[in-house]
This record gives C-alpha cells, structure tokens and sequence, in this order.
C-alpha cells in the first residue's frame, strides 16, 4: 500500500516537496516549546492524504500557484490539530505508533497545540485575504466538532442508526476531505460548479474513507492499525456501520447480548461481538457500502479529461478503500 501512494506522489513530487517545507515553516514560533514539539509532529510524517488531493485537484483543473501551497499548509494544520485534539478526547498515548503529545506533554499542553495549530490555519487564511478558504475553514471545524459530538451522544444510549452514521461520518471525516478537494479546486480560481463537484467528490471519497476506518476495528488483535489500535470503537462504545447493520439484523435475544457485551466489554467479550458481526454478515454489508460510495467519486471523475493526474486520483480513490492502515 505505502508503494501505491509513494507512486501517486510521484505526479507532484515537487510539490509535495515545496508544500512539507513550507509547513515547517509555517509552524514556526517564538515560544521554544512550541517549536519542541511541532518538530515533533513534523518527523512523524504521515500519508499527507488531504494536501495530496489538494494538489491533484488544482494540477487536474490549472496550474498549481501560491494560494495552492497556502491551502494544503491550511488543510493540514486543521487535520493535524484535530489529531492533536482528538488524542486528548480518546486518551489515547498512541498516533502513528509513536507517543502521542498528550502522552508526552500531558493534556493540557496537548489542548493548547491543537489550538494554536487552528490559529495558524486562520491567519493563512485572513492575512492572505482568503475569504473563500476562510469560509470553507470555519465551516469545516464547526461540522468536525458537531460530528464527534454528536457520536459521543449516541454512544451514550447505543441508539445510531445508519442515517444518523452516515451524518456523523459526514461531519467528523468527510468535511475536511470535501475541504481539501473544494479547496485545491479554489486555489486555481475555478468556477462555482467545478468546485462544488470537487466538493462532492470530497464527500463521497471521504465517507468511504471513514467506513474503511471503522472496518479496522474488526481486524485480528495482533494487528495494529497506524493511527488507532483495532478495537478502540468498541472499547469506547461508538457503534459504526458493521455493528448497526449487526444490530438492526440481529434476532431479539442476539441484540440483548451484543448490547450488554459493549456496555461490559473486555477483549473476550470483544471476540464474541466480532463473532455476531460475521454471523449477520456486517462485515460484508460495510464494505458494499465503501465501495459504492468510492464508485460515486470516481464517477464524478468520468467528465475530466484523462491524463497523469486524472489516473493519480482515481489511483487515491482506491487506495482510500484498498488501503491496510
């Protein structure tokens, strides 16, 4: 997999090069922790998924331009700072198989760097006179918060049903993944329709993208998901598509016990979930799901003219869904 993407990166090598500079730079403070621990961040290179759409976007639709690199840098700093945020919220001591910056720093530092990565995003934003990205930014961190509200909710009663799945996974994933596609189209002044489309591609690449996410939960124990351990969902009581499906499928006394095993987990009890999820097939029913959504985006594609780039983001599309971390 990691091949796949390095092969997709090759259409915007320098790009890719120029943007990784640019947000070390950008991140920059004159406050010695800040710039400890933002080092930090940046040596743990992730799969840099939302600037790559960015700059495929905007190479597919014009020429890639300085508003371009601002938007990547913006896009990843809210990614990042939610990353940051979310680490705290979960408890979580791992990202990317290294400490995470809560377990490192405890929370209250951890909080701080996320804001200040959110700020930085704003200021790009502002002091470049980019109201149209100011206006995607603020929309997005606001769905973002709403979504993981909104599941922290429902997992208190265990009552999502898949409506209410697909608008969380909407606002908490898709949003900045939408943001990065409606963005990168922005960025090389395309016009409101082809930049809506780019949205919508977003949306559905990004909900495919969560549902591939939630069907690590599943994997064997040994495995270790980069990003979060398998199991987390379970453990935390946050009921996605594969156990909805289960649920909504599942005879009377089949959903008493999976209820009362989530709401007394522990690993055995855990294998006995899995086990309920593979009898009402709600492995299978997931991933028919992922790839519908990932057939819609690469659909939206279909109109644009074929080349290097198109082919880069049809490749992205698939590795969304084909990926193993």
């Amino acid at each position: 997999m990691k091949i796949i993407l390095e092969k997709i990166k090759i259409t915007i090598k320098k790009e890719i090069r120029e943007f990784e500079k640019q947000f070390t730079d950008v991140i920059k403070s004159n406050v010695p922790l800040i710039n400890q621990i933002t080092h930090y961040i940046t040596h743990r290179k992730g799969k840099l998924i939302r600037p790559i759409f960015v700059f495929l976007i905007a190479k597919m639709l014009g020429t890639i331009q300085k508003k371009t690199y601002h938007t990547a840098c913006l896009i990843e700093l809210i990614h990042t700072a939610t990353l940051v945020h979310d680490d705290v919220v979960d408890n979580s001591l791992l990202r990317r198989g290294s400490s995470s910056i809560n377990a490192i720093w405890k929370n209250k530092i951890a909080v701080l760097i996320g804001d200040y990565l959110l700020s930085k995003s704003l200021l790009i934003a502002t002091n470049n006179n980019y109201y149209d990205l100011l206006k995607i930014v603020c929309k997005t961190i606001k769905n973002m918060s709403e979504g993981e509200l909104l599941q922290m909710e429902k997992s208190k009663n265990l009552d999502i049903s898949e409506r209410i799945y697909n608008q969380i996974i909407y606002h908490k994933t898709a949003s900045l993944i939408a943001a990065s596609c409606e963005a990168g189209a922005r960025s090389v002044n395309t016009d409101e329709k082809t930049a809506l489309k780019m949205r919508e591609f977003g949306i559905f690449t990004g909900i495919a993208f969560q549902i591939k996410d939630d069907l690590f939960d599943y994997e064997e124990k040994n495995k270790h998901v980069i990003g979060k351990p398998v199991g987390i969902d379970l453990k935390d009581k946050k009921i996605t598509l594969p156990l909805i499906h289960t649920l909504q499928k599942a005879s009377e006394k089949d959903q008493k016990n999976i209820l009362n095993y989530i709401k007394n987990y522990d690993e055995e009890k855990r294998c006995k979930i899995i086990d309920y999820v593979k009898k009402y097939k709600g492995l299978e029913y997931a991933t028919q799901k992922m790839i519908k959504f990932r057939n819609n985006a690469l659909k939206i594609l279909e109109k644009y003219p074929e080349g290097t780039i198109k082919k880069a983001l049809k490749m992205m599309v698939n590795f969304i869904v084909e990926r193993n971390q």
